[in-house]
């Protein structure tokens, strides 16, 4: 977390309803965008659209400091929209071959007219959902469970690609992966830092992504910010990574910068590399990948 986001975030207590309904006034709600890399080629993928609060006295506020005072105003709906809007209006500026990645708070699944809704802005900001990956959090979706099942299946039929985000931090999982046709699945940090520390962490990631590509899933490491931990995801056939290693969340307007940039690969390792086993204890890839996955079994 960057210093001025971290200073913001510790300085949340402070926030309210009233400083919810003033940056609404002042539209001080914003997506910053963060680059999304194919681990195997260094390829740029596409951008995550993270949601920020550019607070006029604390700076940049992280969204989990935010979001709870948002739903406790009423006011998850119209952020969503504002975001999407200003989401899809910076789209123009990415080559037509990268998509953009959105969260939705569990909450909105409850509403129906939600896919509507992300279609009326994409249209106006003339954004195919094609193009579209939504990110669902699977830490409350299971309250939501059957309406969510209704929204999934309409945002997919609009084009949409789902995510199953952070997964791994609650014990419905598995049970989610069978339940919405989620297209992605989206590793939680805190298994990509402890992969590097151990051979039982390892295994863990390991066989997580072999569930996934059996399942015909897309792999996405979050939170990657070593090399270290990028040739480990390497090892274990992630297909997809995000984190400061490849790029810092940004506004809009670097987002030409990020597009030049990110296929030089900022980091120096190579696939050979990772085949060496940067793990202790851990056999070369495939070896490793094929025991996990049996002794899951």
């Amino acid at each position: 977390m960057a210093p001025l986001l971290l200073l913001a975030y510790s300085c949340a207590m402070f926030l309210d309803s009233q400083d919810v309904r003033r940056a609404f006034g002042e539209d001080e709600f914003f997506p910053f965008f963060q680059p999304i890399v194919e681990l195997a080629t260094g390829r740029l993928t596409g951008f995550e659209a993270l949601a920020r609060w550019n607070h006029a006295r604390l700076g940049a506020i992280a969204p989990d400091a935010f979001i709870p005072i948002v739903l406790r105003c009423g006011f998850i709906h119209a952020l969503t929209q504002r975001l999407l809007a200003k989401t899809f209006a910076a789209a123009p500026l990415l080559p037509a071959s990268l998509g953009l990645s959105v969260n939705l708070s569990p909450h909105q699944l409850v509403d129906r007219t939600l896919p509507g809704q992300i279609a009326a802005v994409a249209r106006r900001g003339g954004f195919p959902l094609e193009r579209l990956t939504v990110e669902l959090n699977e830490s409350t979706l299971i309250e939501y469970l059957h309406t969510a099942q209704a929204v999934a299946g309409d945002l997919k039929a609009l084009g949409c690609r789902l995510a199953l985000d952070d997964f791994g931090t609650v014990h419905s999982s598995l049970f989610l992966l069978q339940a919405l046709p989620f297209d992605e699945l989206k590793i939680d940090r805190s298994f990509v830092h402890s992969a590097t520390e151990g051979r039982e962490s390892g295994k863990i990631v390991a066989a997580v992504v072999s569930l996934a590509h059996s399942l015909g899933l897309t792999t996405v490491a979050q939170g990657v910010e070593t090399e270290e931990q990028a040739a480990a995801m390497m090892e274990f056939r992630c297909d997809l990574s995000q984190g400061w290693l490849f790029g810092r969340p940004a506004g809009a307007g670097d987002i030409p910068r990020m597009v030049s940039e990110t296929p030089n690969l900022r980091y120096s390792f190579t696939v050979a590399s990772a085949q060496e086993g940067l793990i202790p204890g851990m056999k070369p890839a495939g070896v490793e990948i094929e025991e996990a996955v049996c002794n899951a079994a």
